[in-house]
């Protein structure tokens, strides 16, 4: 995807080609200082999230970002940061160093999900900015990295889970329907360990026309985008039936390493505002499961006026406020380890190798008879009748007879009695 930012106050636009979160150009401002920024948050007040702090402000919760590297040399992201790990074999051990193509965006996304503000009332503040950040950095588009893009993912992904992670955001994507299979075990990993993943839908003007992987893998909570009047988004977003929710993908403001706002557009941005919405949930409710959490986020989710679910707007937009708060129903859907095995039983039966029967206990062949002996030929024997001709020939033919020899005795009979009469008279 394309992402394109816009840095406040410079008068200098940037376009990034990246196989991350998109965007679109962002119009000349005039200069801004750390307050002004602070206004420009609509989506705070808009969906619920000043309401939904006076609940929980996610503490406790870890967040894994992976990503670029998320820099820590910005007053936004002072403590913010707990923990991380470079999968690139390009970066520094614990993921602070920003690596390969476009290397802002991990920052970009850090500080608007989980951003801690520059002083009181001054600075970027994240959706939950008291949760905290695992920082996996992925050297995307580099060719000398040690792993491909796809195994780096998937070992960053067992590393956030066997680090504590609460939940994955993932702004990214492959900009395919499918996934690669070692993808398979590295989600399995996570949801069996509890951990809510989320994905960026992608953007239709960055060239992703329709959802793609991460964000088609069942059990993902997938995030679509809509504008700042809460339509959908047409370059901002893509489509597809696996959006779960939407939340704002456009005007929204981040800050790029070494310090300084942009404001950018795309589902790169909507995933981590998702990502500190689940963050919330599971610091208001730490005894729901990754299932029940998804289901709370899903089910408080505004259809504001439309039909819902659908492939632009998911189960509705996001409300922070609703999820920490709402009474929700217990879920009855299939969990995400569940979703996810069952894909695989259907789809990857091809690249299986198919189970040995089981042995069984070999029985020798019985040979046939000897046929019976061929009688001797009796010429006698010819002669008289056989059962089945005494059944079927010798006894009918008695019988007729019989009868026949009845009639011709009582005709006998009847013919000498009318001449005696006659010969009387």
């Amino acid at each position: 995807m394309t992402l394109t930012w816009r840095r406040i106050g410079t008068g200098i636009g940037l376009s990034l080609a990246l196989a991350l979160g998109g965007a679109s150009l962002i119009v000349d401002a005039p200069p801004a200082h750390a307050d002004q920024v602070r206004d420009l948050e609509y989506w705070l007040n808009d969906y619920g999230f000043t309401q939904a702090w006076a609940t929980t402000r996610g503490a406790g919760v870890k967040v894994a970002v992976i990503d670029t590297g998320v820099a820590v040399n910005i007053p936004e992201l002072t403590g913010a940061v707990v923990g991380g790990t470079d999968v690139s074999g390009l970066g520094t051990v614990n993921g602070r160093t920003p690596v390969g193509d476009r290397s802002e965006h991990g920052t970009l996304v850090s500080t608007l999900m989980a951003g801690r503000g520059s002083g009181d009332g001054t600075g970027i503040i994240g959706v939950a900015p008291a949760a905290s950040i695992l920082a996996v950095s992925v050297a995307f588009g580099d060719t000398t990295a040690s792993l491909s893009n796809d195994d780096q993912i998937a070992e960053g992904i067992r590393w956030a889970v066997d680090n504590g992670a609460d939940v994955i955001n993932m702004s990214l994507t492959r900009n395919t329907l499918d996934w690669p299979t070692s993808w398979d075990d590295a989600f399995l990993y996570a949801f069996e360990n509890d951990v809510v993943v989320v994905a960026a839908a992608g953007n239709r003007g960055s060239g992703t026309t329709e959802v793609g992987a991460p964000a088609t893998i069942p059990g993902v909570l997938t995030v679509g985008g809509v504008d700042r009047n809460k339509a959908a988004s047409f370059d901002a977003s893509s489509q597809g039936i696996t959006i779960s929710v939407a939340a704002p993908s456009e005007q929204l403001v981040g800050v790029v390493p070494g310090g300084g706002y942009v404001q950018w557009d795309g589902t790169s941005a909507a995933a981590p505002i998702v990502s500190g919405l689940v963050a919330l949930v599971r610091a208001a409710y730490p005894e729901l499961d990754a299932a029940e959490v998804i289901n709370r986020v899903i089910a408080t989710a505004n259809p504001n006026g439309h039909s819902v679910p659908s492939p632009i707007y998911g189960n509705g937009l996001i409300d922070a406020a609703a999820a920490v708060t709402a009474p929700v129903p217990a879920s009855t859907s299939p969990t995400p380890t569940q979703l996810l095995e069952e894909w695989i039983r259907l789809h990857r039966r091809a690249d299986t190798v198919p189970t040995p029967a089981p042995e069984t206990t070999a029985v020798a062949p019985i040979p046939p008879k000897d046929d019976p002996a061929v009688p001797d030929h009796n010429l006698a024997g010819a002669w008289l009748p056989g059962p089945l001709s005494l059944t079927y020939v010798t006894v009918p033919l008695m019988v007729l007879v019989g009868f026949a020899i009845l009639v011709t005795l009582f005709g006998v009979g009847a013919t000498r009695h009318f001449k005696r009469l006659r010969t009387k008279r």
